[in-house]
């Protein structure tokens, strides 16, 4: 079966749908206790399914690294999204009004010396 890549800030999941009956399986710990029990975090990773009703058709198996929980489950989404269309090209009108396909392209900018942190500039003195 085939693979949906999906990236947010620092985190990459490879995820895999497997018919089934709405389970996730993320690095082989229950999706529920792996993004501890967070409604939010779970109920991003199945919008897309839902949004074409296959929410209960199949399992998310998923092998996520990097990142915080946050970019993981999006970044899962996005994984989820792409693998969709890949499997039914008719999906991907569905799926692209609600964003579901758009790489966020926002990460961590670079820290410049001199400053503290990207912007952050130590307190100036004048004396």
């Amino acid at each position: 079966d085939t693979i949906g890549l999906g990236r947010r800030k620092r985190a990459i999941a490879r995820v895999f749908l497997v018919p089934g009956e709405g389970n996730i399986l993320i690095n082989k710990v229950p999706g529920e206790k792996y993004l501890q029990y967070n409604v939010t975090y779970l109920n991003t990773i199945w919008a897309p399914l839902r949004e074409i009703n296959l929410d209960k058709q199949f399992d998310i198996v998923v092998l996520v690294k990097g990142g915080g929980l946050t970019g993981q489950a999006e970044a899962i989404q996005l994984g989820v999204a792409r693998l969709l269309c890949k499997m039914n090209p008719e999906n991907r009108s569905m799926l692209k009004p609600f964003g579901f396909l758009t790489r966020d392209a926002r990460i961590k900018e670079r820290k410049k010396y001199g400053l503290r942190k990207a912007r952050k500039a130590p307190q100036y003195s004048k004396r």
